[in-house]
């Protein structure tokens, strides 16, 4: 029998994709956000698409500050941001 693909919806374009084909970002419990790469880290994980697009409307709509209930501040965005055109 095959193995079940956990599936995670891109809180950007609201398409569920394959778990490992998407980014994960994490809140954890000291308010810090920061990009997972491995996928395991403690905390509140929000998922996006491997596309600038994605990430930009996730921002625009405030779609990760609804997730993590808290802002974001501009320089963790532009992180994120090279962190996402870099994978």
């Amino acid at each position: 029998m095959a193995k079940k693909i956990p599936q995670r919806m891109c809180v950007g374009c609201g398409e569920m994709n394959d778990k490992k084909v998407l980014i994960r970002i994490v809140k954890n419990k000291e308010g810090e956000i920061f990009y997972d790469p491995i996928g395991k880290a403690n905390g509140r994980g929000a998922y996006i698409c491997k596309d600038v697009g994605c990430f930009d409307a996730a921002i625009k709509n405030k779609k990760l500050e609804k997730v993590f209930k808290q802002s974001i501040p501009q320089e963790i965005i532009d992180k994120l941001r090279s962190e996402i055109l870099n994978e």
